[in-house]
């Protein structure tokens, strides 16, 4: 007997029981299509969070004041400076894009006819590049902007909604703040939401940081963004951006300088351990189903009994007997795979259909690894039940009753 009329005589032989190799092969199916789920969604859960970390800005560096003054003076001397911002700019040079500034205070506005207290923000005319906003209508700030101190506003596009009822009625309206009107010039949102921890929010106006100035009891740019040229550089500049501020201020001044390559690298492993651990799940559920196919494939020897005595008493030999028991589990195996992977691909193939505002990845490597699982499942569980069919005595498997 080759190969070839081994899968023919196995093929047979579970046609023969199909609801049973049906049964029997679920155990693969649901196996395999959660090993093709698991790493799909494993790979699009670690995509989204690092594009969403990467929309905040993967090269960015961010620093602000963070302790050291003994009293109220020392404080204020303490904190972060516009010359200081230009000192970073200066002393980077081609190392970074832009270093922008912030200033951060609120303010309240009539919204409907009511008083509420907004977010106002003083940035320079690098500040929307740096922080990756997306400029819905109208336009960002621009140098004449900032050097000329001109009364211009940006809104968020939540609160310009709020305001004056949509986005596009808001552009060229005026806007009181601290008893100054300033005129729209355009509206934006956040590339990757915050939610808040930044300093923008829902409400949030943007002013010019030469505006703003005037507005603050004393200068503070909490934070300063600086935008690194190439990311290998990052950690180099971080070190060197707090060198500056630190050699630009009193000794025992601190300041908190950070960069998202840590949090871009933690979000990494994580997802990469939560993928091991979820595909751990799913090869005990393929060992689960391996073990329903050893049980299954034990009982079918025991069925067969007489028809292994007669095949063999008509000169088959052990080897053919295991071969045969062996391909039918091979092939139990393997076809509940084939369809398990289907599934496993259809349900985040549909998905792309529905939208594309989710990028859901499909791992060749899963497909390749479920089917060697497959073929290593059915080999592995089908060799005991294949064994003891090539062991049975001929003439007591011919008394069997």
């Amino acid at each position: 007997m080759n190969l070839t009329e081994a899968v023919s005589f196995s093929f047979h032989a579970l046609r023969a029981n199909r609801l049973r190799t049906f049964l029997t092969a679920l155990g693969l199916i649901i196996g395999n299509a959660s090993v093709i789920l698991v790493v799909t969604i494993s790979l699009a859960s670690k995509n989204l969070i690092l594009d969403q970390i990467r929309g905040i800005g993967s090269n960015l560096v961010y620093a602000d004041y963070e302790a050291g003054g003994q009293n109220t003076a020392q404080v204020e001397a303490d904190f972060v400076k516009l010359s200081d911002v230009q000192a970073i700019r200066d002393r980077l040079g081609n190392s970074i894009i832009a270093a922008s500034a912030v200033m951060n205070s609120n303010d309240q506005i009539v919204v409907n006819g009511k008083v509420r207290t907004v977010t106002v923000d003083g940035v320079d005319q690098d500040y929307s590049k740096v922080r990756n906003l997306i400029i819905l209508r109208g336009r960002a700030f621009d140098d004449s902007d900032i050097s000329l101190r001109e009364h211009v506003a940006m809104l968020t596009d939540k609160l310009a909604i709020r305001i004056f009822g949509s986005q596009d009625a808001a552009i060229g309206q005026t806007i009181k703040i601290s008893q100054l009107q300033f005129t729209v010039i355009g509206t934006f949102r956040e590339k990757t939401s915050t939610f808040g921890q930044g300093e923008i929010t829902d409400e949030t106006i943007l002013i010019p940081i030469t505006v703003m100035r005037y507005f603050m009891q004393y200068e503070r740019i909490n934070p300063v963004y600086i935008e690194v040229r190439n990311a290998s550089d990052v950690p180099l500049v971080t070190q060197e951006v707090n060198s500056i501020l630190e050699h630009r201020h009193r000794v025992g001044a601190k300041y908190n300088v950070q960069n998202l390559t840590a949090i871009l690298d933690t979000a990494d492993q994580i997802a990469t351990i939560l993928t091991i651990v979820l595909i751990i799940v799913s090869a005990i559920a393929l060992v689960i189903s391996g073990i329903g196919i050893m049980n299954i494939m034990l009982v079918t020897v025991t069925e067969r009994t007489r028809e292994i005595g007669l095949r063999m008493a008509v000169g088959a030999s052990r080897r053919e007997v295991l071969l045969q028991f062996l391909v039918e589990s091979v092939l139990i195996s393997l076809v509940g795979g084939a369809i398990g992977i289907v599934i496993g691909l259809a349900i985040p193939l549909s998905v792309r259909l529905i939208t594309n505002q989710i990028r859901v990845p499909i791992s060749p490597l899963s497909i390749l690894v479920a089917f060697a699982v497959s073929f290593t499942v059915g080999v592995a569980f089908g060799l005991l039940p294949a064994r003891r069919a090539s062991q049975l005595n001929p003439t007591e498997a011919l008394r069997y009753e």
